[in-house]
């Protein structure tokens, strides 16, 4: 999400700006911007496209060999000119870009206005060059590393100052950023694609790297501002192939990002042994008011639906039901002021979900939305709306996005079960250090995927495909069919695990493949019991299953396993190994995995 580009040598910095900010377009942004120091510190950014921005400069004058640019994916402040980036410090002498999440910019921003600051933007990013200028004595690496000791948070940053215009400073905390070494000149990006026409030589900044840039040379210091060394890298990658990263599809690409997606959902939001939804402004009055709760949404954010619709009645003892919005708006559904709707969109613009919105509305529901796009329509019209801080998909098939919603609506129902005193201080604390857990459980699905590659490898004249699951588990079952039936073109259906012998039963061959979920724990013995009626009618079984359950090897052809994993949060990373079969799934027919047929990423008509 975002992106940086910064500059600094002997060419003029303009074209170098707007071409690597080209090259960063793929990681999505709905406003773009530049800042060069020439004969003063020029800022010229807009709302739009890139292209938008090449209009707005085209009347302009600017000449300059040191700048920075940004493309910038809202998360705080609705896409317009002036939430775009870059960022004045209050005397306009100081400017940054930035990338990531200021979790205490609140914090930061009430205490700078009691000492008379006077604020121009929405966002959380302007804080950063407010600070560095309340710490800048002549030098402007110390004073960026005093301002960023401050933040809490992910941050990339590039800050230059008109005062010193032989350098910018760029930091780096949990949000990538690269260094480019070239000849009398020097590079700094927020991916590698932006860098590679000008060099090759690639130093990849980690953790708390602070970069003091020249044009010829520059200097890597930790915290403390003791030099370091980064090894320079050779990169020969071709552009495309950069853009994903070396992946060979954006959508393996988005699955790989899962566990800092994870990480981002829950910043600011799991504090020590705390949950906490800043962002939530519903009482305890108003919510003790509530006596039903729906869940509305389409396709994968249906399904992410379904997994709130269980945690609701389990934590908060309120009737719960998960609707597809494009029949929930059609069926005079009993709705009045005692009633909580959340609208689950990755887009914030999905047609069935807005009407469903404005039907929610007029008959007096508190309304909650669980939306990726800031600005988007759901946003602007909902009471609440908490973000959930995936970043732009690229592909078509959605799969992070999925995985931040299921996350931040266990997120907001634990915490509002918090407030109504339905979560008892030592639970939450278990809760708490469950979601810090996942970060890890993901990677570990991640790193062994060539298990699900190879499980795939032979399936490749599977034409119809089961998935079953119980509670929990048939809410996966359902979203990894929609995932495999997007992407693979198999005819693939979720049930619940029980209800095959009602009907579903009929359908097992030996050419048909099931995808058992027995990760649930207190109805495993149950599953375990229909799987063996597959095997009983010849059918073959892929399971996903906890570590641990040996069992379940006697009865299924092959196991993937799991970490084990609190039941309430297991969807948030075992819905991974579904995304992956069916990726692998497409690969092996050779399929347009990132564009599948008929669809579109986000559905703007009924």
């Amino acid at each position: 999400m975002c992106g940086i580009v910064g500059y600094i040598g002997d060419k003029e910095a303009l074209p170098i700006l707007i071409d690597g900010l080209k090259k960063l377009e793929y990681r999505g942004y709905d406003s773009a911007g530049i800042a060069i120091i020439g004969k003063d510190l020029t800022v010229v950014k807009t709302q739009g496209r890139i292209s938008d921005l090449e209009k707005k400069l085209s009347t302009e004058e600017i000449q300059g060999t040191i700048g920075i640019g940004h493309t910038r994916w809202a998360t705080h402040g609705i896409p317009n000119d002036i939430n775009a980036h870059p960022h004045f410090s209050e005397s306009k002498n100081i400017v940054v870009v930035h990338n990531g999440i200021i979790e205490n910019y609140i914090e930061i921003k009430k205490m700078l206005i009691k000492e008379g600051k006077v604020f121009r933007s929405e966002t959380d990013t302007e804080v950063i060059p407010y600070l560095i200028e309340e710490f800048y004595e002549g030098d402007l690496l110390k004073a960026v590393n005093k301002a960023t000791d401050l933040l809490e948070g992910s941050y990339a940053i590039a800050v230059m100052s008109k005062n010193e215009r032989d350098r910018f400073i760029v930091v780096r905390k949990d949000s990538p950023l690269v260094l480019g070494v070239g000849d009398h000149e020097n590079f700094v990006a927020s991916d590698i694609p932006a860098l590679l026409q000008y060099t090759k030589d690639i130093i990849i900044l980690e953790n708390g790297d602070i970069a003091d840039i020249h044009k010829d040379s520059y200097t890597i210091y930790d915290r403390d501002l003791k030099p370091i060394r980064r090894n320079i890298q050779r990169i020969d990658w071709k552009i495309e192939d950069a853009q994903k990263g070396g992946f060979k599809h954006f959508m393996l690409k988005e699955i790989f990002e899962e566990p800092n997606v994870i990480k981002e959902a829950m910043r600011g939001r799991i504090k020590g042994d705390s949950i906490e939804i800043p962002e939530l402004k519903l009482t305890k009055e108003e919510l003790s008011s509530i006596n039903q709760v729906y869940f509305v949404a389409c396709g994968t954010a249906y399904h992410a639906g379904l997994v709130g619709r269980y945690l609701v009645e389990k934590y908060l003892k309120i009737p719960s039901t998960a609707e597809v919005a494009s029949e929930f708006r059609y069926r005079d559904p009993v709705i009045d002021k005692h009633t909580l709707l959340f609208v689950v969109s990755q887009s914030g613009e999905t047609a069935d979900t807005l009407a469903a919105l404005r039907l929610g509305k007029a008959k007096g529901a508190k309304t909650i939305g669980i939306v990726n796009v800031v600005g988007s329509s759901v946003s602007r019209e909902v009471d609440n709306v908490i973000y959930i801080h995936a970043g732009p998909e690229i592909a078509v098939a959605s799969t992070k996005a999925y995985v931040a919603q299921v996350e931040v609506i266990a997120l907001i129902v634990l915490y509002m079960a918090k407030i109504l005193g339905c979560l008892e201080t030592e639970e939450e604390k278990h809760l708490a250090k469950e979601f810090n857990a996942l970060y890890d459980r993901a990677n570990n699905i991640i790193q062994r995927c060539g298990e699900i590659a190879d499980f795939v490898s032979t399936t490749k004249n599977i034409e119809e495909t089961f998935y079953i699951g119980r509670n929990l588990d048939f809410a996966l079952s359902l979203e990894g069919a929609l995932k495999l039936k997007e992407i693979s073109y198999i005819h693939a259906e979720g049930y619940p695990a029980g209800e095959l012998k009602h009907g579903p039963l009929a359908l097992i061959t030996p050419n048909s493949l099931v995808i058992a979920i027995n990760t649930y724990k207190p109805l495993r013995e149950k599953t375990l019991s229909n799987i063996k009626e597959v095997k009983a009618r010849g059918g073959k079984v892929l399971a996903i299953a906890e570590e641990g359950n040996s069992n379940i090897e006697e009865v299924a052809d092959r196991v993937f396993y799991v970490p084990k994993t609190r039941d309430d949060l297991a969807p948030i990373v075992n819905i991974i190994p579904l995304q992956l079969i069916a990726y692998y799934m497409a690969e092996t027919r050779g399929l347009d995995i990132d564009k599948p047929r008929n669809l579109a990423k986000s559905v703007t008509v009924e």
